[in-house]
Formats: structure tokens, C-alpha cells, sequence
């Protein structure tokens, strides 16, 4: 047997004294040492009597240590669980509880605060700070720079990812070993990636993007990244100059944008820019390839799947889409009540195929049964339709259709009509409460910087372009969106805030 996730990513670079993470405090951490940091810590799990398919929860800033803690749990076979590091002590009960995890990593400032919960569920606690010290740090230092690595299959549960739960509880996506890694061959493969790339990280490593995308994509190639602790603009400034790449959220490209340091000559030998996460603005996509002369490219994913489609590494990347499904990846739109496939340029729900596919929800078979097809097609809860060449557009989540009056509104398609107004930053377009219609849309506006919108020529322009249903019935204007980490518009929180708009008296 053999451990497929870890003989390709990890396992061949072993000895390699190649480069592997560049530090913002100019230290460099080789392949070999960086594998050798991970064998002792899986030690330690071993030690502490974790074994394959135990769950390993861990809620760390993110360091080198932080990152050799994931390759520990890929070689000893332990199911390895990222927390997002702003979850409270709530939070985390849910998580460790629902999980069944047998050990939770957090920084030691917290260890206090967490350990009757810990104790409580059975579980250990160990500590890893954001410098690399900690219990867990100190155990695996007296522990050998290697580890018999353990036996696992291509089916086996590699890492457990708990979606953002807007609505209920959230949900545990099994993820494969086969899952991670078809998923990093096949983007290694369509973004050119080699190893002589170098990657400019600033992604947290808590979410797809930054663990399995951007960290699998350089380990699957043996390339470098320059790993920094997080987006700070005179830090990516200062070290673009040493990287060919970049992935990033939207927020990202229009803090550069912001600065007038960020320009053609300081990017002039960067290879490929990548966005994600968050659906990014065809503004943002005009300003950066006129600065930079650069095209961004957008894809999409999702926690339960990796990524599903790009534009293309060589051809037209194309604003407002995420560009065609990925190799070995089958997409399709169909009606999200009858689930039939509907005809191209037609909007319904996205769904998905493929080996990216996870396994289903972590002790949820019926939500894993209503989302996951017996045929393996996962109905993403993803809005969208494919255009006459193919490229696929996202125009929302299911949960975000706003029904009025009969009518089904995709808050996207006005968002771009708004976005485009003189004075228009970016909008939102949600549905609340409205006694004669059941639900209308609001429509939310931010100001460009320094300007006041004129919402009467705004709602003139919207006459022009857009049916009178579709039409928001009031527009707000805010000073800015709600975002999570990752920077996607939480539409939730603005439907509560705004629930009452269109309330009698």
C-alpha cells in the first residue's frame, strides 16, 4: 500500500534541500526541514495515541509550523480539521463535539479559556503560537526528524472542513485524499505551475483557498512560496518582486490598487495573477490590467469540492465569468425544482461531478442525500447559467433569490447594473419582508470614495436596462458591505439588518 496525498505532495521532496517557504524576516525553510518538522510532530500525535481517521482539530495563526502540523496529519493518516482563528469558544465547542476530535491545537492564550470544554468532551489540548512555540512545538522537538508513514487509500478521509453554516448549523465536508489531489494536479496542470514558481501566500490556511489550493498547487510542483503571516500591502509590495504568482481575494487586488507603489514595472515579471473566494468586480478586472497589464484569473470552488471551473490560463479570461469547468470536472445547469438539465443561457442550479468531490457531511446523511445525487452530481446551491461559448457566470446562491410578486429576481444581474452607475463603488441586492409581494429587493449601494451616488438617476438608468419587477423598490446607500475572512458579501446579516425596510407604519 502507499499514502497517495502524501507520496506526491510530501514524500518526494524528502531530502530536498531545495527552497520550500521564504519568511517575512528573510529565513528560508527547506523541503527537507520543512518534512522533517512534520514527521516530528506526527510523532507527537502518535504519542498521544491518535491514530488513522482520527480527527486532529487546530485553531493556530498561521506559521510554518502551522503548515507542517496539516503534512503530520496527511502522513500519520489523521484526519486533519482547520478552524478559522475568529471563532469563539461556542464555536469551537460545536466543532470539537461534532467532530469528535481527539485533540485540539489552539494558541496559548486561549488554552485557559478552552480547556474545560476540552476536558468536557474528552478530547487533548495542546498549544501552537503564531512564533512556533508552544506544548506541541516543545514535545516535537525531542521527537526524530522522520516517520514511518502510514498506510492510506485514495477513498480514505484526509481533512474535514466545516462550511460557513449561514443558515443552521454548519456542516463537516468529508474531503479525500483523491479529492485534494486530483484537485492540485489538475490546477498545477491548467495555471502552468512548476518548480520554479514562486508563490506569493497571504491566503489564511484555515480555508480551500489557501490550504488546498494555493499550499497543495506548490507542494504537488515542487515550487516555493514566499509565506507570509497575512495581507498587509508594504509587505506583498516588498516581496512581489521575488514571486511569479499570486493567489488572493478580491479585497486583495483593490487594496494594490489603492496604492500608487503598485505598478507595471514593480509587476512586469509576475507570471499569473488568481482570484477567488468572492466574485470580483468587473471594475477591479478593467483597473488591473490597465495599471499592470496583467489579466486576472477568476475561478470558482467551494469547501465541499475544490475548484470547479477557471478561465483559462491561455485565452480570454473574461470578467463577470468563472470560465469553463476544469478537466474531469462535468457541470450542468438544471431546474432547482425538478432537477432537469436546462438549455444553455438558461439560469438554474449548478451542479457538479467529478473526483473533486467530496464524500458527503460529516454525520448529516440526510443533508449529505439531498445534496450529494446518487449519480455523484452535487447540487452546489450555486445560481448560475452558460453562455453561448461556454464560459460559465455565477449570478448567485439559491438562498439569495428573491421571489416577488411571483417573479424570480437574481440579485447579480441588477448588481451589475448598479455597480456600473456613476458615484457606484459596489452594491447588494437582497429580498425582505413586503406585505403586497411577499418579498421585494433593496437594493444596497456603497459610494466610490468621496462621492454621493444620485439615487433618482440611478433608478432612471435601472428603467433603461432592467424589467419593472426586477427593479429594487428602494436603494440604500451604506458606508460598506459585511464580509467574512475570505471577503464574500454576507447577505445574511444585511437581510436581518434590513428585514423591517418594507414594514407598515
Amino acid at each position: 500500500m502507499a499514502n497517495p496525498l502524501f507520496d506526491r505532495l510530501f514524500g518526494r521532496h524528502a531530502g530536498k534541500a531545495t527552497p520550500f517557504l521564504h519568511l517575512p524576516d528573510g529565513r528560508g525553510i527547506s523541503h527537507a526541514a520543512f518534512l522533517g518538522r512534520a514527521a516530528q510532530l506526527a510523532h507527537v500525535m502518535a504519542q498521544a495515541g491518535l491514530g488513522p481517521g482520527d480527527r486532529l482539530a487546530a485553531q493556530v495563526a498561521k506559521s510554518p509550523e502551522a503548515l507542517a502540523l496539516y503534512a503530520a496529519c496527511v502522513q500519520a493518516g489523521v484526519v486533519f480539521l482547520p478552524l478559522n482563528t475568529a471563532y469563539t469558544t461556542g464555536e469551537l465547542d460545536y466543532f470539537v463535539e461534532n467532530s469528535g476530535a481527539a485533540m485540539l491545537v489552539c494558541d496559548a492564550a486561549k488554552a485557559a479559556g478552552l480547556a474545560p470544554m476540552v476536558d468536557r468532551l474528552g478530547a487533548r489540548l495542546e498549544t501552537l503560537n503564531a512564533d512556533g512555540t508552544g506544548t506541541l512545538a516543545d514535545r516535537a522537538g525531542t521527537m526524530p526528524g522522520s516517520y514511518p508513514t502510514v498506510d492510506r487509500e485514495a477513498g480514505d478521509l484526509a481533512a474535514l472542513l466545516y462550511t460557513s453554516g449561514t443558515t443552521g448549523r454548519s456542516k463537516g465536508a468529508m474531503l479525500t485524499q483523491d479529492n485534494l489531489l486530483s484537485n492540485a494536479e489538475t490546477l498545477a496542470e491548467a495555471w502552468r505551475f512548476t518548480a520554479d514558481d514562486v508563490l506569493l501566500h497571504a491566503l489564511p490556511i484555515f480555508h480551500t483557498h489557501g490550504l488546498f489550493v494555493a499550499t497543495n498547487i506548490a507542494l504537488a510542483t515542487g515550487g516555493a512560496m514566499i509565506f507570509l503571516p497575512g495581507f498587509d500591502t508594504d509587505a506583498v509590495i516588498a516581496h512581489l518582486p521575488r514571486a511569479t504568482a499570486m493567489m488572493g481575494v478580491p479585497t486583495f487586488y483593490t487594496r494594490l490598487l489603492d496604492d500608487p507603489r503598485f505598478t507595471r514595472d514593480l509587476v512586469a515579471h509576475m507570471r499569473l495573477f488568481v482570484s477567488g473566494s468572492a466574485p470580483l468586480l468587473a471594475e477591479t478586472h478593467r483597473r488591473f490590467e490597465a495599471r499592470t497589464g496583467h489579466r486576472i484569473l477568476e475561478r470558482y470552488g467551494m469547501t465541499e469540492t475544490n475548484m470547479n471551473t477557471s478561465n483559462p490560463h491561455d485565452g480570454e479570461r473574461r470578467a463577470g465569468t468563472v470560465g469553463f469547468p476544469l478537466p474531469g470536472v462535468e457541470l450542468k445547469i438544471t431546474d432547482p425544482q425538478t432537477g432537469a438539465d436546462l438549455p444553455r443561457g438558461e439560469i438554474g442550479q449548478i451542479e457538479v461531478r467529478g473526483r473533486n468531490v467530496f464524500r458527503g457531511y460529516w454525520r448529516m446523511p440526510e443533508k449529505t442525500a439531498a445534496e450529494l445525487r446518487a449519480d455523484g452530481y452535487f447540487i452546489t446551491g450555486d445560481l448560475g447559467r452558460i453562455d453561448a461559448d461556454g464560459y460559465v457566470h455565477i449570478v448567485g446562491r439559491n438562498k439569495d433569490l428573491i421571489i416577488s410578486g411571483g417573479y424570480n429576481i437574481y440579485p447579480k444581474e441588477i448588481e451589475l447594473v448598479l455597480d456600473a452607475q456613476p458615484g457606484v463603488l459596489e452594491s447588494a441586492v437582497i429580498g425582505v419582508p413586503h406585505a403586497d409581494f411577499g418579498e421585494a429587493a433593496l437594493g444596497l449601494l456603497v459610494p466610490q470614495p468621496g462621492e454621493t451616488p444620485d439615487l433618482e438617476a440611478i433608478a432612471t438608468a435601472m428603467n433603461a436596462t432592467l424589467a419593472r419587477f426586477k427593479q429594487p423598490r428602494r436603494l440604500i446607500v451604506i458606508d460598506d458591505l459585511p464580509r467574512n475572512t475570505m471577503g464574500k458579501v454576507q447577505k445574511n446579516l444585511l437581510r436581518d439588518t434590513y428585514r423591517d425596510t418594507f414594514a407598515p407604519g
